[in-house]
Parts: C-alpha cells; sequence; structure tokens
C-alpha cells in the first residue's frame, strides 16, 4: 500500500494564538516575559527577529560599545547583578546579564527566535491582534511593543553613498569580519557611539576622519574597574548594592533641575566641560571647532576621557563641513574637498521619532501609529498606550525616555502598569480597552506646557529627541519617580473598554 510521506518543508500555516504576545527580546521584552511568569500567565509569547536575546545590546557590538549609564541602575530592580566588572559597563558584559536573567528566570522556551513581526492589525470585531511575521500569523488577545526607541539604524540620505565601493556599515550592524587595520576610515557622526568607537579605532587605522554636524558636550567619565573587595562586599554584604543603587539614582535625578525645572543651572556643567576641553585640546583651531553652539543638555549629555585626546592626534581630523556626496572612494564636503578613504563607519544613530515600528501597527480605524503622526506629532497616554490602538502598549513610548537615568527604571513602571491592566481585565471580564481620545490630548497638553521651558526646546539645537515638527516627543519632562507614580495603577476610568463575549480567554493561573 502506497504511504503518503509529508514534506519535510512543509509547515504548518495556521494562525497561532497567545493571550500575550511580546514584540522584541531586549531589557524590555525579557523583564516583560519574566513578569507575567511570576504572575502566574503561562500563555504567551516573546517573538524575537534576531537569534538571541539582548536587543540592542545585542546588535550594539562596536569596539568600545559601552553603557553611560552606571552599572548598578543597569539591572532588573529584581535581579541585581553583583558581579558587573566595572563602574561602568562594557557590551558584552550587559548581553550576558540579560542572557543568563532570561535563562535564570525561566523565560528563554517563550521566545520565538527568527521571527520578525512585518505587520500587525487591530481586528475589532474579534477584538484581537492580527500579527503578520516572517513565521506566519498570530492572534493576540494583548500585543507588548517592545522593539525599543534605538532598534532601527538611521542611514543618512548622502548623495552617492550606494555607490560607494569601500566598507560601508552602520555602527549597530558592525562588520567584524572587515579588517581596519592600516587603512583610512571616516566615521560619520559625533554621538553616542561615536565617543566610544572614534578612541578605540584610532590607533589602529592609518588614518581616521571624524565628520561632524553639530560639536556635542562631552563631560568627564569617571568609569573605572570595581576593586576585588568591592566585588565581594556586592555580592555577600546584604543590602550593601541596593543602598548603593539608590544612593547613586538620587544623584542621578538630579539632572532634572538642570534640563527640565531650572536649565540656567546647567552653567555650572558648561564649566566643567570646557575646562576639560581646553586641558585636552591645546590646538585652539581644533578647540574652536570642537566647541558646542548649544546649551549643554539640548542634545544628549555624553561622557568620555579618550575622544578629545584621541582628536587632538596627528592621524585624526576632525572634518566639520557638510558631507556633499560619497564616491566610489572618496568623501567630498561641501567646500569642495575630496578625502580619500577605504572604510566608512556610519555613526549616525537610529530612527527614533520616526521609527519604522510605528508602520508596523494599524489601529481601529485603519491607520497606522506613522500616519496619525505625520498629521499630529506622536502622542501616547503615560508614554505607554495610544488611542486608536486597543489592546497595545508600547514599551519607551512617546515622552517615557530619561535623559539622565537608566531606562530599566521606565521599563520596570511600565510593566507595573501592565501587570494591573491584565489583572483588571481578567476581573471586569474585557475584551477590550483603548485610551479615551480626550484623555490623551488633555494629558499631552500638561506635558507640552511643561515641556516648553525645558532646556531640550530652549537650548539653541535640533537634536534627535525633536520630530520634524519641532516637538519633543521622546522624554519625560520630570524626575522619574513621577513618572513611576503615574504608572503604579491601570486607571480603567480613562479607557474606553468592551466586554468579553463567552469565548473562553487565556488568563493568569
Amino acid at each position: 500500500m502506497n504511504q503518503q510521506v509529508a514534506d519535510p518543508a512543509a509547515r504548518d500555516t495556521s494562525p497561532r494564538h497567545t493571550h500575550v504576545l511580546i514584540i522584541g527580546s531586549g531589557f524590555s521584552g525579557v523583564g516583560t516575559a519574566i513578569r507575567l511568569s511570576h504572575e502566574g500567565y503561562t500563555d504567551f509569547l516573546v517573538l524575537e527577529r534576531g537569534n538571541d536575546v539582548g536587543g540592542t545590546w545585542r546588535d550594539n557590538s562596536y569596539p568600545g560599545a559601552a553603557c553611560d549609564v552606571p552599572s548598578q541602575l543597569y539591572s532588573y530592580s529584581f535581579a541585581l547583578n553583583p558581579n558587573w566588572s566595572r563602574s561602568f559597563s562594557k557590551q558584552p558584559e550587559i548581553h550576558r546579564y540579560i542572557r543568563e536573567v532570561s535563562e535564570r528566570y525561566g523565560v528563554r522556551d517563550k521566545h520565538i527566535f527568527g521571527c520578525e513581526v512585518t505587520g500587525a492589525r487591530w481586528n475589532d470585531a474579534a477584538g484581537q491582534w492580527e500579527v503578520q511575521t516572517s513565521q506566519g500569523l498570530f492572534i493576540a488577545d494583548v500585543v507588548v511593543a517592545g522593539a525599543g526607541p534605538l532598534s532601527d539604524p538611521n542611514l543618512p540620505d548622502i548623495k552617492g553613498i550606494h555607490t560607494y565601493e569601500g566598507e560601508i556599515f552602520h555602527s549597530a550592524r558592525w562588520d567584524h569580519t572587515a579588517d581596519l587595520q592600516g587603512k583610512r576610515v571616516a566615521v560619520i557622526g559625533t554621538g553616542a557611539s561615536a565617543m566610544q568607537i572614534v578612541p578605540s579605532i584610532a590607533p589602529e587605522v592609518a588614518h581616521l576622519d571624524v565628520y561632524q554636524r553639530t560639536a556635542p558636550w562631552i563631560l568627564p567619565h569617571f568609569g573605572r574597574r570595581y576593586l576585588l573587595p568591592e566585588r565581594l562586599a556586592y555580592k555577600y554584604i546584604p543590602g550593601l548594592q541596593r543602598l548603593i543603587r539608590t544612593g547613586i539614582y538620587s544623584m542621578r535625578e538630579g539632572f532634572v533641575f538642570t534640563q527640565a525645572k531650572y536649565p540656567v543651572a546647567a552653567r555650572f556643567f558648561e564649566l566643567v566641560a570646557r575646562v576639560k576641553m581646553w586641558l585636552e585640546i591645546r590646538d585652539p583651531e581644533l578647540r574652536r571647532k570642537a566647541t558646542p553652539n548649544h546649551r549643554l543638555g539640548c542634545k544628549r549629555m555624553l561622557i568620555s576621557s579618550d575622544y578629545y585626546p584621541t582628536l587632538a592626534r596627528a592621524d585624526v581630523d576632525l572634518v566639520t563641513d557638510g558631507i556633499k556626496e560619497i564616491r566610489e572612494h572618496s568623501i567630498v564636503t561641501s567646500d569642495d574637498t575630496e578625502r580619500e578613504v577605504d572604510a566608512i563607519v556610519l555613526a549616525t544613530g537610529f530612527n527614533v521619532s520616526d521609527s519604522a515600528t510605528y508602520d508596523l501597527f494599524t489601529g481601529r480605524d485603519g491607520r497606522t501609529i506613522a500616519e496619525i503622526a505625520d498629521i499630529e506629532s506622536v502622542q501616547a497616554y503615560k508614554g505607554t498606550v495610544l488611542n486608536n490602538f486597543p489592546n497595545l502598549f508600547v514599551m519607551l513610548g512617546p515622552n517615557s525616555g530619561t535623559n539622565y537615568t537608566s531606562l530599566i527604571y521606565v521599563i520596570e513602571s511600565q510593566i507595573n502598569y501592565i501587570i494591573d491592566a491584565l489583572a483588571t481585565m481578567k476581573k471586569q471580564g474585557l475584551q477590550s480597552f483603548e485610551v479615551r481620545r480626550d484623555v490623551q490630548v488633555e494629558y499631552n497638553r500638561q506635558l507640552r506646557q511643561q515641556m516648553a521651558s525645558t532646556v531640550w526646546l530652549t537650548g539653541g539645537c535640533h537634536s534627535w529627541f525633536l520630530d520634524e515638527k519641532g516637538t519633543n516627543t521622546m522624554l519625560w519632562p520630570d524626575f522619574s519617580f513621577r513618572l513611576r507614580r503615574i504608572l503604579r495603577k491601570f486607571d480603567l476610568d480613562a479607557f474606553d473598554t468592551t466586554a468579553r463575549a463567552n469565548a473562553p480567554v487565556a488568563v493568569a493561573d
């Protein structure tokens, strides 16, 4: 009798249902998964386009990659890490921490790796999200968008960039097969990544050109390696690490005064930065090029102990003329100077205010987040939920970012809100919840009013904190503990809701 043999290449393409679907497996995704598991939820999945957890800290593996937030703040509150080797941790160590935590709390088996989300549409009739991916269709009652603001590299629109014949790559997609030894290299950009890349590669290349659009303010970097007695104390003295963490957190909150409350107070830090520059750059012309023309804090504050000394090297040039075009083997600036170059590193940051993530989600009225943002700057309620997008939580969403402390604190605050929302959903028998338009508008009116006097809008620069309309859609203009306070409880009265039908919905066990 003939027997049919299944095609091994064939796979089940039927939709897969889950109660909570998490997109992205960085600190947001892993943290949400761990908290769901802790609360007894079992019907959830994490979709990750990469082959491992880690998000930003998996992808950004360029030379010198490290965190500019103190290590003691850069961990989950429920999983403090006594094993940090330095006061400011480097990328491999942070990535290793996320992997270890995901394994310790048993959420890796909830991940589907190599699964890229290509679109998500709200089905109003069913009261569910339909999520298209590279591995088929997923149906979810609730979606947590945890891809984060630093997941979509910004590739500059420069004439001829696609015809360049040398090695070229973005800092977040570093080509580790590229050999820069003894080559003429150009780094485009002078932001946080460039602060770390430029000093790291300068000693090995033949010549380095650093292309600067806007000079950044750079404060001293006090990073150091922890001594063995310190590491042992953090590991074996109960409460010590949490006490140190609280102290560092409190000090970092002080930057709110210089950026949001009383920007004039930043003059002191500007003086510190100017003295630092004067000590580390002796050439008056180079110092002139490296001097910012905006207020400190207007753009992201940077820290470095070796960037200025690297610029002062004889084999490094700081180029401040705009780039006119890129040719097959060279870069031409606006003054028609042509510089030969063997490799180009694009340290040009990420698409933040116009993130590609915003194109993925289609809401109740058939418009995407990006389409709505084209008309009015992207808005959210409490940086976490959006009108027209029921049952969707956006991690590190509009105006939830901080420019002075660890975003993990914000992430955990948002997770508190999500968990309480899910509990409310179960208790009230809800199918869907959507923040009311009037509530979101009033929230953002007050937020913009508070934002008006901050250095981000008055400091004389145009940073990636601002969208094309000049609206700061990124930062929270207050102390981070106040953001946590408003995210402590899910405020059901701010939402329109629909009741769940008789069909069963997976909930906490």
